[in-house]
């Protein structure tokens, strides 16, 4: 108890949260002994990747208090767009590069549509993701498209390794890193903070706060073209349903890791996606149902999101005041008795 005390605020949670996954690993390990082969860890890495990359844009969404159900939709459309040139025979970086300004001007109009015009986050995002995902039939009307796609090299983003670890990985702790630094050690960062805890004293302290959730939309909308540009890279090909997995392990890693960590950050997204990417990957491996897998996510989501709820802990707070009073109450009239 001493020790725990002599350590740094916030400590506790990062040692929770070690704890946890190693308890995880050796469940999963004990369930399944392939789970901590050099095979399904690189398959973790990988995988952890794609859900990463889209967790963490929407991250950015969640600082500042709005939420983006697009996500499946914008992967859907700029996935099968990036495919579309590829196809074509034009080289990879075109194809990166119109995905990167087709996610920008869908995320673009998410955060005009919201910031600027006021309409509702959630009604405005899954309409414009019901768009994307149905124009995303309008290159082949649903059919996959594997053209050129060995010869343009995107497969080698899934297979290369630099210092025996998946470069998808490394580009992973990149984009985190660079975030971190961002939002934690810029004035741009405590901005994006300042609009989602009170935007109106943001507001009046001179921040614009529009701007930041308009960025916040573009920021989540690049990210899910990065996410959906490792699914392609993996499966050598491009579908109507690559990324349509992507917005549940997303949402859950953010809520769960602010759960844990007690605040959305960038560290506590990342503590959340590894712990969804473990879940996801050792229920594969043991051969469960997807369904299965999919409701323990959405479970572990809901259960994130009431952990994190304002309101239940302002409600919990009032029940807990309430019954404290209650008994000072009752102690009382008994002494007075």
């Amino acid at each position: 108890m001493t020790v725990l005390k002599q350590l740094p605020k916030g400590a506790g949670r990062g040692v929770a949260f070690v704890v946890l996954v190693l308890a995880l690993a050796l469940a999963f390990a004990l369930a399944e002994p392939r789970f901590l082969t050099h095979a399904s860890l690189s398959g973790i890495a990988r995988h952890m990747a794609a859900n990463g990359l889209a967790a963490l844009g929407l991250t950015f969404v969640v600082i500042v208090r709005k939420f983006d159900l697009s996500i499946a939709g914008v992967a859907a459309f700029t996935g099968m767009s990036m495919g579309a040139v590829i196809a074509a025979g034009y080289p990879l970086w075109l194809a990166i590069v119109v995905g990167i300004m087709l996610g920008a001007a869908i995320g673009g109009l998410s955060g005009f549509a919201i910031s600027k015009a006021g309409f509702p986050d959630i009604v405005t995002t899954i309409a414009i993701g019901s768009v994307c995902a149905g124009m995303a039939f309008l290159y082949t009307g649903g059919r996959s498209i594997f053209q050129n796609f060995f010869q343009s090299g995107i497969t080698d983003l899934n297979d290369a390794r630099f210092l025996g670890i998946s470069v998808s990985l490394w580009f992973l702790l990149l984009t985190y890193g660079i975030a971190w630094l961002v939002m934690h050690r810029t004035r741009t960062g405590l901005a994006f903070y300042a609009t989602g805890e009170n935007p109106t004293a943001a507001h009046f302290s001179g921040i614009a706060t529009r701007k930041f959730i308009g960025s916040a939309y573009v920021i989540c909308a690049i990210f899910t073209v990065l996410a959906v540009l490792l699914i392609l890279a993996e499966s050598g090909n491009a579908e109507t349903n690559k990324g349509a997995n992507l917005m549940m392990p997303a949402y859950a890693g953010v809520f769960l890791g602010a759960a844990i960590m007690g605040g959305t950050s960038v560290i506590s997204t990342f503590a959340g996606i590894l712990l969804i990417t473990m879940l996801l990957d050792g229920f594969s491996l043991m051969g469960v149902p997807y369904y299965y897998s999919d409701g323990v996510v959405s479970l572990i989501l809901l259960l994130g999101v009431i952990a994190f709820s304002d309101t239940i802990r302002t409600w919990a707070g009032g029940f807990k005041l309430f019954t404290s009073k209650t008994k000072r109450t009752g102690s009382v009239s008994g002494g007075q008795a």
